[in-house]
């Protein structure tokens, strides 16, 4: 796609040699930085022994306790029989009695060269695996694993048999067996709409009086969207085109299905109507894989279908459910309400799938802020909070944080993420490592195991490892040639040409505006477009995630901020935004005509801080004086001794007024950000809430809280690692509306101070605080000087600045340009 071309950055008059200043120091901290995140052959070496050791140590416990037992009960040291262990319910589901573990490891033994043990495992499925068992499985993981498992492992042996030497005995088996289990599944495409049944018997199919299964009415939209790889590789190797027209016509349902306004499906329908029964949406479990499905349908067959259609999820994804870092779950009909305040373990694979499209920012973003879940609770919990405490405890051993991990670094080449590897290992081998395999973590909080290793991790996990600290000449087969599945199954791309799309494929072209368009709508991503002479870039990017958890300290903020602010026809939206967020603009010089030229050009523009902040000179008319206020914690054990540095609001008390401030026990509101209806009214009444800024204005959550009876409101800052001592206060300023009516004392915390409180609150039940002028806090009597800033504004399409009047003192200058340019 050739090099992408620079863009001038805007200089502020005066500030170039101090611009590279910085530039050439934070050119010698990154590569300080990569010095110290690099990664030595030999530790690569290392690392990848260390992985072939574990696997060994896994899948030798299978074989050696468990086989032919679908799966391995590493704490009981024993085989997990369907049947003869008490009874999981849907888990179960995903035993069929047919050595679901070793048929699940197939392909994994080709990528870490396991030859002889492939050639072996082969030979055991052949002659010990049957597929008509009555036995009712779910079609969903019986295709994924079993089917998947079957193919990956035909095309691995065909393979190697085409080489000479191996498997020359190999005459098609596993493809034989694959085309049995896919017809032992198709009963279950027996419905009106074309959507599977979720079940399946694999001796009587469905409608069978024996099948024990077929009242189900309800299906995942991700269970019923994630067969078209594995059906469609089947109908291709075998040419029997049945397998792939039963795929293409589900997909095609919760194609027609989907939300028309927002272009969003949900997460469970009904099989027979096609009606909605869980209208949630996000990326995580119950729709995951059928969006990776899209994307790797297109890349495996050559479809451009289904390339358009992912397209209009991922916009529709990237415009509702993406808030990055985080991937919050909304309503399909009414995308803007945020239905849970926690995300699954299951959407760690969405990084990885964003850079198969090209999207590297939000992958980086998100797979940094997953990164620091890991580093808080050792591992992924199976559902954390948007405060990323824990919601559900259990870490299964899943595979998509290593997953997404191996895709970013494959992008990138940034050691960064060989480290994040290393940690994977370390932690794997550190706290579930047992005698007897590896077990799942019953509750990351107590560390305590659960008796249960499922196939995916032989399947995925190691998979991964080893590719991530593998150099392709140290691989036997070229990845570059295969697409992976959902269950990390190698799928060869030559099938796009093996035979044409199934004549009885309806589906329609999906038409995509132009305008609507970037440049990886239609291509695969360009390392060298994505990262354009700037090795720093994904550093850049997570640097401003790496503190969401609280842990450690921001020491050095990126001295470039930006945030894109939507221009309408109107002209106020920018200023409205702006002062949303705690800037107070006036009109300078020629500003204003300047900004009914860019208005002209409608859009989005971006703003850039691009100067230093300096304390301007005594001289400067435009100087305001902002009262430093306090948030200070009166309770035991702090008894005043806690104070935090605190901004005032423009609006609302007067804090300056009261001798003696407002005092009570603080709560956190619930929603957090109190851009919605205040579910926990009763714990807000007669309390200071506890809220944090972002999703909406400060004066919306006052009067929100306000309504729930609250005392008082103290925002803290969503830039993580903002801090009273880097960055000069501010006050805060209403949206344009009517804030009269606000009459509650507002305070403002940067995120370092707010974590102080928020740490208090957690450790103990009641914090009580004090809110007051800082001056004049228990225990103080001397005032603090304070210093502000001058802002500038100047919207402009032109990229110079023209050189500053003399006299005029230092200033922030934000400029507006067009990114388009």
């Amino acid at each position: 796609m050739g090099n992408k071309p620079r863009r001038r950055v805007p200089l502020c008059p005066g500030s170039g040699t101090i611009l590279k200043t910085l530039v050439v120091l934070g050119l010698l901290d990154w590569t300080r930085g990569q010095e110290s995140q690099s990664m030595t052959v030999e530790e690569k070496t290392g690392i990848r022994k260390q992985i072939i050791e574990m696997f060994d140590h896994a899948y030798g416990s299978y074989m050696k306790y468990a086989y032919p037992a679908d799966e391995l009960m590493p704490l009981s040291c024993r085989g997990r029989v369907r049947g003869q262990e008490p009874n999981r319910g849907d888990i179960d589901d995903s035993l069929g009695k047919f050595s679901l573990t070793l048929i699940d490891t197939l392909d994994t033994l080709v990528v870490l060269n396991k030859l002889d043990e492939f050639e072996s495992a082969v030979q055991k499925v052949v002659r010990d695996v049957r597929l008509d068992n009555d036995v009712v499985v779910s079609v969903f993981e019986t295709n994924i694993r079993v089917l998947g498992g079957l193919l990956g492992g035909h095309v691995m042996a065909e393979l190697l048999r085409q080489r000479g030497g191996r498997m020359q005995w190999y005459g098609g088996e596993l493809l034989h067996m694959a085309k049995d289990l896919g017809h032992r599944l198709l009963p279950a495409f027996n419905t009106t709409s074309g959507l599977p049944y979720p079940k399946v018997n694999l001796r009587y199919g469905i409608l069978n009086p024996l099948s024990r299964t077929g009242n189900e009415s309800d299906t995942c939209t991700a269970c019923a969207g994630t067969m078209i790889l594995e059906f469609a590789a089947l109908s291709r190797l075998s040419g029997d085109s049945v397998f792939e027209e039963h795929a293409r016509r589900a997909l095609d349902v919760l194609w027609e299905r989907r939300q028309r306004g927002s272009d969003l499906v949900g997460t469970v329908i009904n099989i027979h109507s096609g009606e909605w029964v869980r209208r949630d949406s996000g990326v995580g479990a119950g729709i995951d894989s059928y969006y990776e499905y899209l994307l790797k349908a297109y890349i495996l067959l050559g479809d451009r279908v289904f390339l358009q259609r992912f397209n209009t999820h991922y916009s529709a994804i990237m415009k509702y459910i993406s808030q990055p870092p985080l991937l919050l779950s909304v309503h399909m009909h009414n995308p803007t309400v945020s239905v849970h305040s926690w995300m699954d373990s299951l959407l760690a694979f969405f990084p990885g799938l964003q850079v198969l499209r090209g999207d590297l920012r939000p992958a980086i973003e998100t797979h940094e802020m997953l990164h620091q879940v890991t580093k808080q609770h050792k591992f992924l919990p199976e559902a954390f909070t948007t405060e990323f405490r824990v919601h559900w405890g259990q870490h299964l051993l899943r595979p998509e944080f290593a997953e997404s991990t191996y895709y970013l670094y494959k992008a990138t080449g940034d050691p960064h993420y060989l480290r994040v590897g290393q940690s994977i290992v370390e932690k794997l081998n550190a706290y579930t490592r047992v005698p007897c395999g590896f077990a799942a973590v019953q509750d990351v909080r107590t560390g305590t195991h659960e008796d249960r290793m499922d196939s995916f991790f032989l399947a995925e996990m190691f998979k991964y490892l080893y590719l991530l600290f593998s150099e392709k000449n140290q691989l036997p087969i070229d990845m570059d040639h295969y697409i992976l599945t959902t269950e990390a199954h190698l799928l060869p791309v030559s099938l796009s040409a093996a035979q044409p799309s199934c004549s009885t494929n309806r589906t329609e072209s999906v038409p995509v505006p132009p305008e609507d368009e970037d440049p990886f709508s239609h291509s695969c991503p360009s390392a060298e477009t994505l990262f354009p002479n700037n090795p720093a870039f994904a550093k850049t990017i997570r640097d401003g995630q790496r503190y969401l958890t609280g842990a450690g300290r921001l020491l050095h903020p990126p001295p470039v901020r930006e945030i894109d602010v939507p221009l309408h026809d109107n002209g106020m939206e920018p200023v409205a935004f702006l002062k949303s967020i705690g800037i107070s603009l006036s009109p300078l010089g020629d500003a204003a005509a300047a900004a009914a030229h860019a208005l002209k050009h409608g859009g989005v523009y971006r703003v850039e801080l691009v100067a230093e902040v300096t304390p301007p000179s005594p001289s400067s008319e435009d100087q305001q004086e902002v009262v430093p206020h306090a948030v200070q914690l009166i309770s035991p054990p702090f008894l005043g001794r806690t104070v935090l540095t605190a901004g005032p609001a423009k609006f609302g008390m007067d804090l300056t007024r009261h001798e003696h401030g407002v005092k009570g026990s603080v709560v956190k509101s619930c929603p957090y950000s109190a851009c919605g209806p205040i579910e926990n009214t009763v714990e807000v009444n007669g309390r200071i809430a506890v809220s944090l800024r972002g999703d909406c204005t400060f004066a919306a959550k006052a009067r929100r809280l306000q309504e729930a009876g609250a005392v008082g409101v103290i925002f803290i800052d969503h830039h993580e690692g903002s801090s009273s001592d880097d960055s000069p206060l501010f006050q805060m300023v209403g949206d344009g509306g009517p804030t009269n009516a606000v009459t509650l004392p507002l305070v403002f915390l940067f995120n370092r101070e707010g974590a102080v409180l928020t740490a208090a609150m957690e450790t103990h039940r009641n914090v009580d605080v004090l809110l007051l002028p800082k001056d004049r806090q228990l225990g103080r009597d001397r005032p603090d000087k304070m210093v502000s800033v001058n802002l500038k504004l100047r919207l402009a399409e032109e990229v110079e600045v023209e050189e500053e009047e003399e006299g005029g003192g230092p200033t922030l200058e934000l400029i507006l340009e067009n990114p388009e340019e």
